[in-house]
């Protein structure tokens, strides 16, 4: 049975972390493996961005998690831009007030991003909002209030008891790519 040792960085988007995450590639000569979100859904005629019902939203989503684990499977050592909690963060924040859920079919989905993030990974890292936020094309939005709110969902996932993978939470203050790849250095990095 091969046993996997993914690094992941997690939390909103707009955080640095695909840039982080190639830097620390690269210094360390292990592969980066990207997430392919955005490409998911444009396969599937849906932008991330726009409004669906909970069983779309839901469907969606576990295509996104089933591409990733056909990337991370190829790799027993790797960094990726994006985690398993990701994926149930985005899930739970499309969810508001009225909308109508299978309870059932999340729960599920649930286990099924704790497991995932349970096989692959050995150690997490929470890369919170900090940097400066700058417009750009093919970018996601610039919203910050649901950048908060993704990265408190993040942070409230990496401590349910489900998920048992090591994790570590970047300060806010990290900003500089240096430091940032030295923190998870220090924190995420173990010896194979």
């Amino acid at each position: 049975m091969t046993e996997y040792a993914g690094i992941g960085l997690c939390g909103s988007h707009r955080t640095g972390k695909t840039t982080t995450a190639t830097k620390l590639a690269q210094d360390n000569g292990i592969p980066f493996v990207e997430t392919t979100t955005s490409a998911v859904f444009a396969r599937h005629d849906l932008q991330p961005s726009s409004p669906m019902d909970f069983a779309t939203r839901l469907w969606i989503q576990d295509k996104v998690l089933a591409a990733a684990e056909e990337i991370w499977v190829q790799h027993r050592h790797f960094i990726t831009d994006r985690t398993p909690l990701d994926m149930l963060a985005y899930t739970l924040a499309d969810i508001q007030g009225r909308t109508q859920v299978d309870f059932t079919a999340l729960e599920g989905y649930v286990q099924r991003c704790f497991a995932a993030t349970n096989h692959y990974f050995v150690s997490l890292c929470v890369v919170q909002p900090g940097i400066p936020l700058m417009a750009a094309p093919g970018k996601a939005a610039l919203n910050e209030a649901y950048i908060e709110h993704l990265n408190t969902l993040v942070l409230g996932l990496c401590l349910d008891e489900r998920q048992q993978v090591p994790f570590s939470v970047m300060p806010r203050k990290c900003i500089a790519i240096s430091s940032r790849a030295l923190f998870i250095q220090e924190k995420c990095f173990t010896p194979l």
